[in-house]
């Protein structure tokens, strides 16, 4: 079972949501929040898997709600909501530690299918739309650490390649095809990049390859 809170500053979206979701056997929708303070208090309550987050409230906002959640080291996931797929919000939602994002005028499977991946542990966001994203916000890049480049040293050759290739947008079947790996080795690859440099998911993958500058913005 997996269970949902919701975070709209409008009722009757987060009615909508919370019906649509509750049509299906295995979604609990355990809460409803109003803004960025209700939403990290509940999640703190509730510890629900996945936060359906929209980021546009007044108060708190998602994007802060977000960061304060992901900060807490809960388990909770967050799926955020936006208006524009290359929405700036979007992209500091993904800075902040969402583990993806979906319009708000998604089709309900899809929406449905986002929720279940994002409590699957998966990100919701095609790798080349990722990089849009970057590309499009890539005057916002701040200097990487002391601690993300000791990370990244961390990594060996191979891992280096496939990381480059999730941040250029390729998917695991390509980058097996490119790189003549089994694409079960590519997974396993995938793996211990994200517990090296300490990413959530290949989404955060992504950002760090930006910030570290191991990708450059198109």
């Amino acid at each position: 079972m997996t269970t949902v809170l919701i975070v709209d500053d409008q009722a009757l979206q987060r009615m909508g949501f919370s019906m649509l979701l509750e049509a299906h056997s295995d979604m609990n929708v355990v809460g409803e929040a109003a803004n960025g303070s209700e939403a990290v208090r509940m999640t703190a309550e509730l510890r629900p898997d996945v936060v359906l987050m929209d980021v546009r409230m007044p108060g708190m906002d998602g994007i802060e709600a977000t960061r304060r959640i992901v900060e807490s080291g809960g388990r909770s996931r967050i799926l955020v909501l936006t208006t524009f797929d290359l929405d700036e919000h979007a992209y500091d939602a993904l800075r902040a530690g969402a583990s993806g994002f979906l319009l708000k005028d998604a089709q309900p499977d899809e929406l449905v299918a986002g929720v279940r991946a994002v409590a699957a542990g998966d990100a919701v966001i095609s790798p080349g739309l990722t990089r849009k994203l970057i590309d499009a916000f890539s005057d916002r890049l701040p200097g990487h650490s002391p601690r993300q480049q000791r990370r990244l040293d961390d990594l060996t050759g191979r891992e280096r390649e496939v990381l480059t290739a999730m941040a250029s947008g390729w998917t695991n079947q390509e980058i097996a095809d490119r790189l003549h790996l089994a694409e079960s080795t590519v997974k396993s690859h995938i793996g211990r990049i994200l517990t090296k440099i300490d990413a959530r998911d290949r989404v955060q993958a992504v950002i760090f390859a930006y910030d570290t500058g191991l990708v450059r913005p198109a």
